[in-house]
């Protein structure tokens, strides 16, 4: 017997022989098997349903033999629905019979749904509308019927849900269905699984992994992490010093993210001050920082995206003191020259003290040292008085640099020195002094009138007027005759002039006073005893008192000694 086979489609198989001795007329088989049965497995009785003796038939070979030993329905029919593999035996000895077989091969559930592309990538606008549909591969299963693809399921999520598009031939293609907006801020990436399963018992499935990249777009302001910056700063701190530095976020990304900074309706002594990075956010100082002049400065800084999308945010900075300031010393009143009979306690001046730096830096303490003459005495918080603490002199004293030292209270502490002059007024305290205690002059005799006899001097230690001095003599009668008849003063120069001519034979001397005046209020005076002594001159030729020139006999000399005030000219 030679047996052909015939196939729905051409495959590759090897020849069946069979050698058969049959008399019938031709007949019809008709098997049914399911593919993947194991090779050996007995698919019919050939012999038995044609009737035929077995010992008529001469077997040789029967192999039928795909490449994996086994029936593939999906390998020998692809997508064919019926399966059927034609089989003809034919008989020739004797007669020439033929005989159809028919077997079908029926499916079973061996192929598990799988996507040709089992990675699916979407970019999608975080502005797309919901509703929107995005289309996925579909998946692919050889089985028929109940054993392929049935039906589609996506993880569950916030965003998409599943639907299936059915093409003419009735395929069904995924589709990704948007319902809810996207936020690329709040999720800016998703996975989702997209599963295939078959109707088979028991289901197989197969999946794919959908990656969605959700697009940005500018719907994003700029956000400062404070809407307001606090920042305090001491005034010593220097140029280049970093104050803060800020930092917006930005949802976005790419250049939605960018964010540029820059200074938004500033003063324009805050931006002398401070510079601002445009790029980093940096604030760092620039220009002096001075407690004493600003202690606060508001600064708006604006947050700016590429997108130009801008927000605010205000920076108030401190300005915190140092004890950069020394104490400062303003005379308000100085009471100069001051009278030396002025009691203590008189107020010599009065001055304020003030310190422009705050707290204890600022707090002031003041202080005259080195002096028993004068205190100071606080009058009210930044006010003092300079007053007499004991008696001045002008004569000891005439002038007074006072030293005033004012300190605070900072750390480390600063200290100013003023120094007040204080003239010392004079009053008419001292008396006019003469130089000696008694003056002796001396004049000879058979002077002129007007002759100048002697001099005297007297000092006062007061000034000006207080110290001017006026000579005249005290009257008083010198043998019932007026000492003006014998003497006259210079009132001014204290000299002494004789108004007659003396006789040491008359009168040898004689004393009188001299009052020196001084010119104040009340005037002061002292006294002073004045002697004038008359020197003798040789104007008179000796005389012999006894015996008298007319006697005879021996003569005697009385010898007359000299007192103090008789000198006698040789």
């Amino acid at each position: 017997l030679a047996v052909r086979r015939s196939l729905v489609k051409t495959m590759k198989w090897q020849v069946v022989f069979f050698s058969i001795s049959i008399l019938y007329v031709s007949g019809q088989i008709h098997y049914s098997i399911f593919e993947e049965m194991k090779q050996g497995s007995i698919i019919g009785n050939v012999a038995n349903d044609l009737d035929l003796d077995v010992k008529e038939l001469s077997f040789r070979k029967l192999q039928i033999a795909p490449h994996n030993k086994k029936i593939d329905r999906e390998s020998i029919c692809e997508i064919e629905k019926k399966c059927m593999l034609n089989l003809e035996i034919l008989a020739e000895n004797p007669l020439k019979m033929l005989y159809h077989v028919k077997i079908d091969i029926q499916d079973i559930n061996d192929n598990t749904p799988y996507f040709p592309k089992n990675i699916f990538n979407l970019s999608i606008s975080e502005i797309t509308t919901p509703g929107v549909h995005f289309a996925l591969g579909k998946a692919e299963d050889p089985d028929l019927g109940v054993n392929s693809l049935q039906c589609y399921t996506l993880t569950p999520n916030q965003y998409f849900k599943l639907g299936e598009k059915i093409s003419a031939e009735g395929l069904k293609y995924p589709e990704l269905i948007l319902e809810k907006p996207l936020d690329r801020e709040k999720q800016s990436f998703l996975e989702l699984i997209l599963t295939a399963s078959d109707g088979g018992k028991p289901v197989k499935t197969g999946t794919a992994l959908i990656r969605i990249v959700v697009q940005d777009v500018n719907d994003n302001y700029p956000v400062f992490g404070q809407d307001t910056y606090r920042i305090s700063l001491k005034e010593d701190a220097t140029n280049g010093f970093q104050v803060l530095r800020l930092n917006a976020t930005d949802e976005d990304e790419g250049t939605n993210a960018q964010i540029t900074y820059l200074f938004s309706h500033t003063a324009a002594n805050a931006m002398d001050t401070f510079s601002l990075d445009p790029d980093s956010g940096d604030i760092k100082i620039i220009g002096p920082l001075d407690y004493e002049v600003k202690q606060n400065y508001e600064i708006t800084v604006e947050a700016k995206d590429g997108g130009g999308l801008g927000t605010y945010c205000t920076i108030l900075i401190q300005i915190l003191d140092v004890n950069d300031n020394a104490p400062e010393i303003q005379l308000v009143s100085l009471a100069t020259p001051i009278p030396e009979d002025s009691i203590p306690g008189t107020v010599v001046a009065v001055f304020q003290v003030n310190d422009l730096d705050s707290g204890t830096n600022g707090e002031v303490s003041c202080d005259v040292p080195d002096t028993s003459l004068f205190k100071l005495l606080p009058t009210s918080t930044s006010y003092y008085q300079l007053v007499t603490f004991s008696s001045v002199d002008r004569e000891t004293i005439p002038m007074y640099n006072i030293t005033i030292i004012a300190k605070d209270e900072g750390s480390p502490q600063l200290s100013t020195k003023k120094v007040i002059q204080v003239a010392i007024s004079d009053v008419n305290d001292n008396p006019p002094l003469f130089d000696k205690l008694k003056y002796i002059g001396y004049i000879f005799e058979n002077n002129l009138p007007g002759t100048s006899v002697y001099s005297v001097q007297a000092s006062d230690f007061d000034t000006d007027e207080n110290a001017r001095v006026t000579y005249s003599i005290l009257n008083r009668n010198i043998s019932d005759i007026p000492i003006s008849s014998y003497i006259s003063m210079n009132s001014k120069t204290g000299v002494v002039y004789a108004q007659r001519s003396f006789d040491y034979e008359q009168i040898r001397d004689f004393d009188f006073q001299v009052i020196a005046k001084d010119s104040g209020s009340p005037s002061l005076s002292s006294n002073v005893t004045v002697r004038i002594c008359i020197v003798d001159k040789n104007d008179n030729a000796p005389k012999i008192l006894y015996p008298s020139p007319d006697m005879e006999g021996t003569t005697l000399v009385k010898c007359v000694s000299c007192s103090t005030c008789s000198i006698t000219e040789s």
